[in-house]
């Protein structure tokens, strides 16, 4: 649907191309955006219901991940539930605000767990290199103000892309080459100069991306060289367990984010950002749940005492 302005037609509405190039795929598709859509739901919901009610779960580690699956939540039902919409139609169309709110919560969701995985590493790394001040580091008053941090300069961050994107002009062609609206497709479809779009993203990929990914490292290094240098092989043990999960959801969500969007837009491949986008988007939301829960003692032990008073 456009409108005329000034002699010139204006988008305000676009089309997600979505899976269309592959209708063979439509049913399968359908399953599995539902299916982990559905684990990702009650895995998270679970997550945040056993960190707020097991007393046992009330420490930094488990109050950022309880952050993390809020997190999540946002991120795959800012995507998913367009995604079935297209799968199940014959035209997947989206209006011009909506297309904005979904490109400003995902980039917020996107951001938000980039900083929080970065705080959760410096989390691991004070307990396991100062384990004996970890509550006095890990205050509290600390960890409110980290999370605080974490969603508020990730606000600011996805409201200056959602502005400035806003602010361009769109006059057709109207396809977005994608399953939900994200930036380096946007730019392409753009009428109007797109300098300060781009300008920005490379910042915002270089901090949120490549700063905490440099930080990230940075504390496994230290913690790594820690562990290695205790003499109790169940120490050492007993240490590589306490951040084993947090490296395994690390690695996945780094790996499909620089996959997506550590690129020029003019570089821009459709394909490789829809299979990167659906790491990150459904498969890393559903999975992390899974990761904490069967390879964290404490998490298991919470969950077993919430199903034993249920059968109760």
């Amino acid at each position: 649907m456009m409108k005329l302005s000034l002699n010139q037609t204006v988008v305000t509405e676009f089309i997600l191309e979505g899976f269309s190039e592959h209708p063979s795929l439509r049913l399968f598709l359908t399953g599995f955006f539902l299916s982990f859509y559905m684990m990702a739901l009650m895995g998270n919901i679970v997550i945040i219901a056993l960190v707020t009610f097991s007393t046992g779960l009330h420490k930094p580690m488990y109050f950022f991940l309880g952050n993390l699956a809020t997190i999540d939540i946002l991120c795959t039902s800012s995507v998913i539930p367009k995604a079935l919409i297209g799968l199940l139609s014959e035209e997947n169309t989206i209006s011009f605000k909506g297309c904005m709110a979904q490109l400003f919560f995902l980039a917020w969701s996107a951001s938000s767990e980039l900083v929080l995985l970065t705080v959760m590493a410096y989390d691991r790394y004070v307990a396991i290199c100062f384990p004996l001040h970890y509550s006095s580091r890990m205050s509290p008053q600390l960890c409110g103000a980290l999370a605080m941090g974490v969603w508020s300069i990730s606000a600011v961050n996805a409201s200056v892309h959602t502005g400035l994107m806003a602010r361009l002009s769109f006059c057709g062609p109207k396809v977005i080459t994608h399953f939900f609206c994200e930036i380096p497709p946007l730019l392409l479809l753009s009428c109007s100069p797109t300098y300060v779009n781009n300008v920005m993203t490379l910042l915002g990929d270089a901090f949120f991306g490549g700063i905490n990914f440099v930080l990230t490292t940075l504390s496994y290094g230290c913690i790594i060289a820690s562990i290695l240098r205790m003499r109790s092989a169940e120490g050492k043990k007993k240490a590589f367990s306490t951040c084993s999960s947090h490296l395994i959801v690390v690695s996945v969500y780094y790996s499909s984010m620089f996959s997506a969007y550590i690129s020029p837009a003019s570089t821009y491949s459709p394909e490789r950002s829809k299979v990167s986008s659906v790491l990150y988007s459904v498969l890393s939301p559903a999975l992390n749940p899974l990761i904490y829960t069967l390879r964290n003692k404490d998490v298991k032990i919470a969950l077993g005492r919430i199903l034993a008073s249920f059968s109760h």
